[in-house]
C-alpha cells in the first residue's frame, strides 16, 4: 500500500512543479481515458484549491511568514518590517494599476461617444443637404 502512495505523492509533486496547465491536461486525459478518474481528479483539484487564484492565497502567505522564527530577533523584525513594506508596495501598485485601467476606460469610452457624435453631426448634415436639394428641384 506504501508504494502506491508513495507514487500517488510523486506524481502530485510533478504536477504541481509544472503547473495549473498539467493539472488540467491530467483531469482532461482522465476524463477521455476513464470519466471516472477525470471526475476524481476534478473533485481532487476543487478540494485541494489548485486551481484557486494566487491573490487569494496572499493573505495566508504573508501571515505563515510572519508567525516563524528564525532565532535571530534582529533579522525577524527586519524580515516583518520588510514583509510589511513590500505588501504597502505591494497594493499601492494594485492602487495604481486600477486607476489607470479606469483611466483607460475612461478615456475609449470618451474616444467612442465623440466618434458616435461626430458620425450623428455628418449623417444630420447629409440628410440636411439631400432635403435641400430635393425642396430645391
Amino acid at each position: 500500500m506504501t508504494t502506491a502512495t508513495a507514487y500517488l505523492h510523486n506524481a502530485e509533486s510533478w504536477l504541481d512543479q509544472r503547473g495549473k496547465g498539467a493539472w488540467i491536461a491530467a483531469m482532461v486525459l482522465g476524463f477521455i481515458l476513464f470519466w471516472p478518474l477525470g471526475l476524481a481528479l476534478l473533485f481532487y483539484m476543487i478540494w485541494s484549491k489548485r486551481m484557486s487564484s494566487p491573490k487569494s492565497c496572499a493573505p495566508w502567505r504573508a501571515r505563515s511568514h510572519t508567525s516563524r522564527s528564525s532565532g535571530n530577533s534582529a533579522f525577524d523584525a527586519y524580515r516583518d518590517d520588510t514583509i510589511r513594506r513590500l505588501e504597502e508596495e505591494q497594493e499601492a501598485f494594485q492602487a495604481f494599476m486600477e486607476r489607470l485601467r479606469n483611466a483607460r476606460d475612461k478615456a475609449e469610452f470618451d474616444q467612442f461617444m465623440n466618434e458616435r457624435r461626430e458620425r450623428a453631426d455628418t449623417q444630420a448634415t447629409t440628410e440636411a443637404d439631400t432635403t435641400q436639394r430635393q425642396n430645391f428641384d
